[in-house]
């Protein structure tokens, strides 16, 4: 420490020379950074891209700077998340998939690897105030609960600070959320008028406001990302009945105005074919009446969640804009990945239907219309609409096609970028992985060689900087940077070069060798409507060639398509809850979240609570897992224990006898045959005081976790939330055996983690 002293020491002070480092600061007049990331909105959602819902305010984005149809992501969140924060590709940096998982394989770690610094981990030691707000998903879920390890949490990842939720989703009126490094309680309830979108961007106006009061001289670097559109879709009231009606004519018409309007708007090249409806999406007129009201009650739900966001992000902008920071703010706005497939051919009232394997009951969900986008539903559209979401193009997420890669993009900077872009189209071919390295070319940054004395591995993106010179009219007039990209995501696979695409459509179980590629001269055919595979088989060969070249370089190998065998989800990682069978609980605690539980739903299990109640009128909550929609929880009402378990709004009550007062250990013991019912027996120490049947049981049951003393998401309607235990409860112990072989266990699990990213 002495050796970077600029001054001397002598014996005393009056014989010493003081000396002061100089403070680290950006350069005076540096911009601040936003990136607004959204959550599987698909190419042709936002307004400027051609939708019919309502965006103003992206398009307010657009009109002021440059819209990018060429640009691209890795089809799925965190993977996307890790390479538009690193300028890495995904396998590069160990995010394959989603975070959820560590395969064993460097390329999927789940999280992203210490030699790939984050935009955070570059830009705060340079003087930037870095916040992340929103959704992370970028650590171990098993590391996402209250007791850590906190290494891959945003704080430790470069940020300053952090408001959000760490899984894949959330509920958007029943949050799970951190501040910084701890879980809190969300500020407000349902009732109150809260929605976790408006939460999230008035923590980012307050910080950033906090910011430049107290130290003006640090540029700011907000990274905000929603958990809009990602399901469960819901908006509050009056955004659902503003598209009321508004989609009855069905996706087949929608889908075509969409189109027509890109063309109008020089979105797409006037010569775009329409690619034909995917697999499984149903000509519109083919639908019975209930199909098509239910599709479209879900499609209003989408609709009214994406222009409920849309308000958050006016809000955002004019708070910016007051301050007057907006003026020299270079703002990106894009999405993770395309439209979802998650909400199956039908569409979903709780998407955990979808990773249950589980049919939607028709006549049931028409009946509940009215719940759809409210918290009362978990809700997903049809396929049909997410194709809608990716036109002109085909597939959706977590496929390789353009439905799945092929992403909106808006980058804007009033005082930095010459007034004749604003508005224009940029053509060039780009990825996520070009975001960072644009940023720090924009700042005047170099990528560190060595960041917390780790060795950094090469930036592997192509700044996209050159794309705001007025000239950059399209990719002919100033060609892309890039040479080559390559994708892949759970054994689909991809390469472009040179304006041409090879891709392929893998099914799961089926060798990789007797996958069939595609071609599509990419530069023009916009939608990859035209396989030219047959006429360019050379050309195929060589793009193929070249696909495993990258993959080779990259990082890539194993490609893992997904089976259980591979994505071993419940690998028993020393101490983490997947390794053990036995839980002990010491209320009161933070909400523990879902991979942090026991697996409640695919598994027996048997629970002992030590409690103390002074009177036989004390209640509350014991247990609580999940939401309103599918769920389950313990607790003690009129003196006596009831155990509720909700199976997707079919709820099972089983009550006692009257429990005596004082301390007394509680329990309940769930027995569950393998993938039917269960059998369960409430107890009050030894003595069986109440018992029933669960005839139904979802395996994978939310992505909202547990509460012990409180149901903070309002688990049943039965009493009001957060209904906290007025007694005391001591402790609480839960064993668990499996219920079904390790390998089903597993399969459902990544059903879910790769469905709710």
């Amino acid at each position: 420490m002495s050796d970077q002293f600029g001054g001397t020491i002598a014996r005393e002070v009056a014989d010493s020379t003081p000396w002061w480092p100089k403070p680290v600061l950006p350069a005076e007049g540096s911009p601040n950074v936003l990136i607004v990331l959204l959550d599987d909105t698909g190419f042709s959602h936002l307004g400027s891209f051609g939708s019919f819902i309502d965006t103003p305010n992206f398009d307010r984005l657009a009109t002021n700077g440059l819209r990018y149809t060429n640009f691209h992501t890795t089809a799925l969140c965190s993977p996307t998340r890790a390479c538009l924060l690193t300028g890495r590709n995904h396998h590069s940096v160990g995010m394959r998939a989603v975070s959820n998982f560590d395969t064993g394989f460097p390329n999927m770690r789940g999280r992203i690897a210490p030699s790939a610094a984050t935009l955070a981990e570059v830009l705060e030691p340079a003087g930037y105030h870095t916040i992340a707000v929103g959704k992370w998903h970028l650590a171990p879920m098993r590391e996402a609960s209250a007791a850590g390890p906190f290494t891959d949490w945003p704080l430790q990842r470069g940020f300053n600070r952090f408001y959000g939720f760490l899984n894949g989703e959330t509920d958007q009126f029943h949050p799970e959320l951190c501040a910084d490094n701890h879980y809190i309680d969300p500020p407000a309830t349902p009732e109150d008028g809260y929605h976790v979108s408006e939460d999230l961007v008035d923590q980012s106006i307050d910080m950033v406001r906090n910011q430049k009061s107290l130290v003006p001289e640090r540029p700011f670097f907000l990274y905000l990302c929603f958990g809009a559109t990602h399901a469960p879709h819901q908006a509050p009231d009056e955004y659902l009945a503003k598209y009321r009606g508004r989609f009855d004519e069905g996706w087949d018409v929608w889908r075509q105005r969409v189109y027509e309007r890109q063309i109008e708007l020089g979105v797409i090249p006037e010569h775009t074919e329409l690619a034909p409806r995917n697999p499984g999406v149903q000509p519109w007129d083919d639908l019975t009446a209930d199909e098509k009201a239910f599709a479209c009650r879900l499609q209003e739900a989408f609709a009214a969640f994406l222009d409920h966001t849309d308000a958050q992000l006016g809000r955002l902008l004019d708070a910016l804009e007051e301050q007057g920071e907006l003026e020299n703010t270079i703002v990106f706005a894009l999405s993770d990945n395309g439209a979802s497939q998650e909400g199956s051919s039908s569409g979903v009232t709780d998407e955990f239907l979808y990773f249950n394997n589980i049919p939607e009951d028709l006549t049931a969900a028409v009946a509940r219309l009215d719940d759809i986008g409210t918290r009362r539903s978990s809700s997903n559209y049809p396929w049909g609409w997410a194709q809608v979401g990716n036109t002109p193009g085909k597939r959706y997420k977590q496929n390789t096609h353009s439905g799945g890669v092929r992403d909106p993009l808006i980058v804007s900077w009033p005082g930095g970028m010459d007034e004749s872009c604003r508005g224009q189209v940029r053509t060039q071919f780009h990825h996520v992985i070009d975001i960072a390295p644009t940023v720090l070319e924009l700042l005047g940054y170099e990528a560190p060689a060595v960041v917390k004395g780790i060795d950094q591995q090469p930036v592997e993106g192509t700044s996209l900087a050159y794309t705001f010179d007025p000239a950059a009219v399209d990719a002919t007039s100033v060609p892309t940077a890039k040479t080559s990209q390559y994708f892949e995501m759970f054994g689909h696979r991809a390469i472009w070069s040179a304006g041409w695409k090879a891709v392929t459509y893998h099914q799961q179980g089926r060798s990789l060798e007797d996958d069939t590629w595609e071609l599509y001269h990419l530069d023009e055919d916009f939608s990859e409507t035209n396989d030219l595979a047959e006429v360019h088989p050379r050309r195929l060969a060589s793009l193929i060639e070249l696909f495993w070249e990258e993959a080779e370089r990259y990082g890539v190998l194993p490609i893992d398509s997904g089976e259980a065998r591979g994505l071993f989800a419940g690998h028993p990682v020393a101490g983490t809850p997947r390794a053990r069978n036995t839980f002990v609980y010491l209320p009161p605690l933070d909400r523990v979240p879902i991979d942090a539980a026991p697996a409640l739903g695919s598994r027996s299990w048997q629970l002992r609570s030590q409690v103390s109640r002074a009177d036989v009128s004390e209640q509350g909550v014991i247990l609580a897992l999940g939401t309103i929609n599918n769920g389950l929880t313990a607790y003690v009402q009129n003196n006596r224990l009831v155990y509720e378990h909700n199976f997707f709004r079919n709820v099972t009550s089983i009550t006692s006898e009257p429990l005596p007062d004082g301390d007394v250990t509680l329990g309940i013991d769930f027995d569950r045959v393998r993938r039917g019912p269960a059998r369960v027996r409430l107890l009050a120490g030894d003595t069986v005081i109440g018992e029933g049947i669960v005839p139904r049981i979802s395996t994978m049951i939310s992505s909202t976790g547990l509460d012990f003393g409180c149901s903070t998401a309002g688990v049943s309607d039965a009493f009001a939330a957060p209904f906290a235990f007025e007694g005391s409860i001591h402790r609480v112990e839960i064993a668990t055996q499996r219920a079904m072989s390790a390998e089903d266990e597993v399969a459902a699990e990544i059903r879910v983690a790769l469905g709710t990213q």
